[in-house]
């Protein structure tokens, strides 16, 4: 199912959610800095760079070409940390990579277009900075940060099964309150 909105399409998976892909864009392997941008609607805010889905777009082409345009970055892309969903005000599902930043350009897109900024932070402090407003973000990085540990009841391991389906992680979009995993 796709909709249509000025200048873009948004596409829908069988449950009507909206694709969605994103990017945790760290400094280096060290995955200890990460670069978050100001959000288009409310300036003053930060958000991880990332958006919905083209038709026919694999994710992660959709994540490293939403990186591009929002931040203004090119990398290498790694793992896929998870499937995210957010069921309260809008019912999205984001794939979110990990890439590691080996250009970044001085003007891109959304910085001329908007003016839209970009910022490096520790791990810690964008959790802080998220949380407020954007706690599923948030909860990215959280599962960065609690590794592939099965047994915290929160995070699934970043891997997909052999059967080749996909693993997601939902969240209510309440802040403190434990993600679910289906």
């Amino acid at each position: 199912m796709m909709k249509f909105k000025p200048n873009q399409t948004r596409t829908y998976d069988g449950e009507g959610y909206k694709k969605r892909a994103a990017c945790l864009c760290f400094k280096n392997e060290r995955e200890d800095e990460v670069l978050l941008v100001s959000s288009s609607r409310h300036p003053d805010q930060w958000i991880v760079p990332g958006g919905g889905m083209e038709p026919e777009e694999e994710p992660g082409g959709a994540a490293v070409r939403e990186v591009y345009e929002e931040a203004g970055v090119k990398g290498k892309l790694g793992r896929l940390l998870g499937v995210f969903e957010q069921n309260q005000d809008r019912k999205h599902r984001t794939y979110v990579y990990i890439l590691t930043v080996t250009e970044t350009l001085e003007d891109w897109e959304d910085s001329v277009n908007i003016g839209r900024k970009r910022e490096w932070f520790k791990v810690e402090d964008a959790i802080k900075v998220l949380q407020c407003h954007k706690p599923v973000h948030a909860e990215y990085l959280e599962k960065l940060k609690l590794g592939c540990s099965p047994t915290n009841g929160n995070s699934v391991v970043p891997t997909l099964p052999d059967d080749n389906s996909t693993l997601y992680v939902t969240s209510s979009q309440t802040p403190g309150k434990p993600s679910t995993v289906r």
